[in-house]
C-alpha cells in the first residue's frame, strides 16, 4: 500500500490511526532485534494514536493523520532520547519538540521512534553507532549507508510510514540509495534546524525518507517553510507540489561524463539505462561540464572538522551528557582532532581558507549547470555497498560521498529514486536541482518511478 493510499484508508476509515500504529510496532518487536534500525520506541505512540483517531472522527485531521513517522536520533523530540548513536548522550532526554516535530505532530503524525544512526552523523556505512550497525533490510548482511541508516532501513523494511533523517554530506541520499527508497535533501534553509544536534550547521539539513515519492512530498510539505525564530531560513512560508505526474516531456536534463570517470562501471550501466528512460519519456539530454568535482570531497572533510569541533565543544561533562573526547568512537575523534588542528590561526589559512574557497568554486559551477538544465541526474554513491564488518580506511569510507557533497556545499536540492539492483543490491539514481527547484526534482524522481513500477 502506497502513502496516498493508506492515507485515504486511515480517512476513510478503513484503517484507524490506533490499527496503524500497532501494525508498526508489530513489525518492530518483529524485525527490529535483527536490523538494529530503531535505539528507542516512543511509549506514548498508541496513546498518542487514540488521540489522532478522535481528531479524524471529528474532522480535525491533518495531513499526515495516523501516519507512523520515525526520527533520526540526533533530532529533539520531548520525552525522548535524542543520542546521536554516541555514549556522550545517551542519557540525554530531550526536554522539548524541534520545529519540525511540532510541524509533524500539528497535522497528526505519530512519532514512533527515534533511529540508529553513524555516531554524531559522522559515516558514511551506519557501522559507527554506539548501539552497534544497522544491517539492510534490502541487502541483509551489507552497510545500509549513512548516517541516517536507521531511518532508511525502519523505511526499507515498513516498520514505519515515513522517516525524518538529516543530509550533511549525503546521509540521506546514501543510505536511500543503498536501502532501495526515496531520500530528499532539501535546498539549505527550507527545513527548520531549530532542534537538531549539528554535525555542520552551514551544511545540515533535514529531509524525507520514505517508500514513494508521493511520502516525500507530503512529508517535506508539513515540515518546510519558515521558521520565524530562526536565521539562515530561505523566506519561503510554506511550499506545495501537487500530484507532480506532469512528466518530464520538455524538461532539459543535464548528465556529467565525470559521473562516470568516479563510478564503479556496473552502477553506470544501470544509471545510463535511467536516461535512455528520460529520454524516451521526452526530456532531453544535455551533457554538462563540473571540472572540479573531484575537489569537492577533501574541501568538505575541511569544513564539516572545524564546523563539528566547534560544535563538541559544549560536550565538556559539565552541564549534560559526557566529555565526548572520552567516551566517543574513533571517526568521531578523528574529526574533532582535524578540526581542531585546522582551527589554529597557523593553519586556518593553509587548509580552511582554502576549503571554503573550492566551496565557492564548487558552487558556481553548480549554478551554471544548471542554469542550463532543469536537473542533473547521475549516480547517488559511486561503489556498492560493502560487507557490515568490513574494515576500511577512512579515505575508502569517505569516498561513499563523492557524488552527493557538492549538493551540501552548493545549497541545492537533490533527492534519490531506486534506478535499479547490481547482484540484488539497490542502486539510486540522484536527481540534482536549482534552489528551491524541489518541485522539479521530484517531478524527475516521480517520472522514473512510475514507469519503473509499470515496467517492474
Amino acid at each position: 500500500m502506497g502513502t496516498l493510499e493508506k492515507i485515504e484508508a486511515i480517512r476513510n476509515g478503513e484503517l484507524s490511526a490506533t490499527e496503524n500504529v500497532e501494525l508498526a510496532l508489530e513489525r518492530i518487536r518483529k524485525l527490529n532485534g535483527k536490523l538494529n534500525a530503531f535505539l528507542e520506541i516512543n511509549s506514548k505512540a498508541m496513546e498518542e494514536a487514540g488521540e489522532v483517531d478522535r481528531m479524524l472522527k471529528a474532522g480535525e485531521a491533518g495531513k499526515l493523520a495516523g501516519l507512523t513517522i520515525a526520527v533520526k536520533s540526533n533530532i529533539n523530540v520531548k520525552g525522548l532520547r535524542a543520542t546521536c548513536a554516541s555514549k556522550t548522550l545517551e542519557d540525554y532526554v530531550c526536554p522539548y519538540d524541534a520545529e519540525v516535530i511540532t510541524r509533524i505532530r500539528r497535522e497528526g503524525g505519530i512519532i514512533i521512534g527515534m533511529t540508529n544512526m553513524d555516531e554524531f552523523a559522522c559515516g558514511s556505512s551506519g557501522e559507527t553507532s554506539a548501539f552497534g550497525p544497522t544491517d539492510n533490510p534490502a541487502a541483509p548482511g551489507y552497510i545500509p549507508g549513512g548516517s541516517s541508516s536507521g531511518s532508511a532501513a525502519a523505511v526499507a523494511s515498513a516498520m514505519c510510514d515515513l522517516a525524518l533523517g538529516t543530509d550533511t554530506g549525503g546521509s540521506i541520499r546514501n543510505p536511500a540509495s543503498h536501502c532501495g527508497v526515496i531520500g530528499v535533501k532539501p535546498t539549505y534553509g527550507l527545513v527548520p534546524r531549530q532542534g537538531l544536534i549539528d554535525l555542520g550547521m552551514s551544511l545540515d539539513q533535514i529531509g524525507p525518507i520514505s517508500p514513494d515519492v508521493p511520502g516525500s512530498v507530503l512529508l517535506l510539505e508539513v515540515i518546510a517553510g519558515k521558521n520565524q525564530a530562526e536565521g539562515m531560513m530561505m523566506d519561503v512560508e510554506r511550499v506545495s507540489y501537487g500530484e507532480l505526474n506532469g512528466g518530464v516531456k520538455g524538461m532539459r536534463i543535464g548528465v556529467s561524463p565525470q559521473f562516470s570517470n568516479l563510478t564503479d562501471p556496473r552502477i553506470t550501466g544501470v544509471i545510463e539505462k535511467k536516461v535512455e528512460f528520460l529520454k524516451d519519456l521526452g526530456a532531453e539530454i544535455v551533457e554538462i561540464r563540473l571540472p572540479h568535482i573531484e575537489q569537492a570531497l577533501s574541501a568538505y572533510y575541511l569544513i564539516v572538522s572545524v564546523e563539528f569541533f566547534s560544535a563538541t565543544r559544549k560536550y565538556d561533562g559539565r552541564k549534560y551528557g559526557k566529555r565526548i573526547e572520552s567516551v566517543c568512537g574513533e571517526e568521531v575523534l578523528r574529526r574533532i582532532m582535524l578540526g581542531s588542528y585546522i582551527s589554529r590561526r597557523e593553519y586556518r589559512g593553509r587548509y580552511y581558507q582554502r576549503a571554503l574557497q573550492v566551496r565557492t568554486l564548487i558552487r558556481k559551477e553548480l549554478s551554471l549547470a544548471l542554469k542550463q538544465v532543469d536537473a542533473i541526474v547521475g549516480p547517488t554513491v559511486p561503489k556498492l555497498p560493502h560487507k557490515l564488518g568490513t574494515r576500511l580506511t577512512p579515505l575508502e569510507m569517505y569516498a561513499y560521498d563523492y557524488l552527493t557533497i557538492p549538493a551540501n556545499l552548493a545549497g541545492t536540492c537533490a533527492g534519490v529514486v531506486k534506478a535499479g539492483e547490481v547482484n540484488g543490491i539497490p542502486v539510486g539514481i540522484q536527481v540534482q536541482g536549482k534552489p528551491l527547484g524541489e518541485e522539479k526534482i521530484l517531478r524527475v524522481m516521480r517520472a522514473l518511478e512510475v514507469e519503473s513500477s509499470k515496467s517492474g
